[in-house]
């Protein structure tokens, strides 16, 4: 019973490795628009794409990012600015894309652009905090996503969403961060079933730990401060000098917790982009296929009760 069983599950891997490896034809003719090139993520994905020859449309922040992908690249890849929390910004580079694709359609859609920061416990925080980071990672991306959609279905393509295993597991301290991937993670399973019917998939990309901009020890120990400073001194008092001290010491340690291999996140972009049978998911690092997502299916206080123990307390908590 155990051997049948055993080789089943092998014969059902090797057709998945089989259906995995096949890759779609004519990538060199094919375009993919992608957010937040500046560093990071989309800057390494623009750069890979454009080595594998596809014809990459890259957004940045600021010109200089602009410039400094465009020195890397070679003349195939074209860079627009782009502040996804501004409609006018959006709605010109869509115009942009458009007479770029003209009527073959834009391949794919990456939506990378996100930011981690302001974070921290949610009373220390306001509700522009939270907006300011919600504005980016979600309402951004959704409006991309809307403005550029009619160009990915007229080529029947892909759009893959930059998620975070922190949208299947919410750590708290994370302000508006955990709240935008959650949302990201809703947002990309309607529009998935939603454009099944016109041959668009969509992917969701789930990264555990690594070492971007956004992941930054001194920047988010940094604001962290600030949010302390501007909270009131009842909130202070409750939490502390020790838990602060706590919080700032776990934020410094992020360096060493990390992935520097940004390559691992980008093969995951890559592969949903170029794969005839893209995967739904992809869990990127070991820190999220072998704890973070274990951890999200498993029973609530048993995620509740180990987060309580490792995490700092304040000094008035019960």
């Amino acid at each position: 019973m155990w051997l049948y069983l055993v080789a089943l599950v092998g014969l059902w891997k090797l057709l998945r490795l089989f259906r995995e490896r096949q890759v779609v034809s004519h990538l060199q003719d094919k375009y993919v628009f992608i957010t937040g090139c500046d560093s990071g993520f989309g800057n390494l994905l623009a750069r890979q794409l454009d080595r594998r020859g596809m014809r990459v449309l890259a957004t940045c922040l600021t010109e200089e990012g602009a410039e400094q992908l465009r020195s890397k690249t070679s003349d195939r890849l074209e860079t627009v600015i782009l502040d996804v929390t501004k409609t006018e910004s959006i709605v010109a580079a869509t115009q942009w894309v458009q007479e770029r694709v003209g009527s073959r359609g834009l391949w794919g859609l990456v939506n990378n652009a996100g930011i981690a920061i302001p974070s921290g416990p949610n009373e220390w925080m306001n509700k522009q905090n939270f907006a300011s980071v919600l504005d980016v990672n979600l309402l951004g991306m959704i409006e991309v996503t809307l403005n550029i959609l009619p160009l990915v279905r007229k080529a029947r393509g892909r759009v893959v969403n930059v998620s975070s295993i922190m949208g299947r597991v919410c750590f708290g301290v994370c302000g508006g961060y955990c709240i935008s991937k959650y949302g990201v993670e809703a947002f990309s399973d309607s529009l998935r079933r939603e454009l099944s019917y016109f041959g668009v998939k969509v992917a969701i990309i789930e990264p555990g730990f690594f070492m971007t901009a956004m992941s930054d020890s001194a920047m988010l120990s940094s604001k962290a401060q600030m949010l302390w400073d501007q909270t009131s001194p009842e909130v202070r008092e409750i939490y502390g000098e020790k838990y602060l001290a706590s919080y700032l010491k776990m934020l410094n340690g992020l360096d060493h917790r990390c992935n520097k291999d940004l390559t691992v996140v980008t093969d995951c972009m890559e592969h949903a982009l170029t794969s005839c049978h893209p995967r739904t998911r992809y869990s990127a690092g070991w820190d999220a296929k072998l704890f973070y997502l274990p951890l999200s299916y498993l029973p609530t206080f048993l995620v509740d009760a180990l987060l309580y123990w490792t995490s700092p307390k304040p000094e008035k908590a019960l």
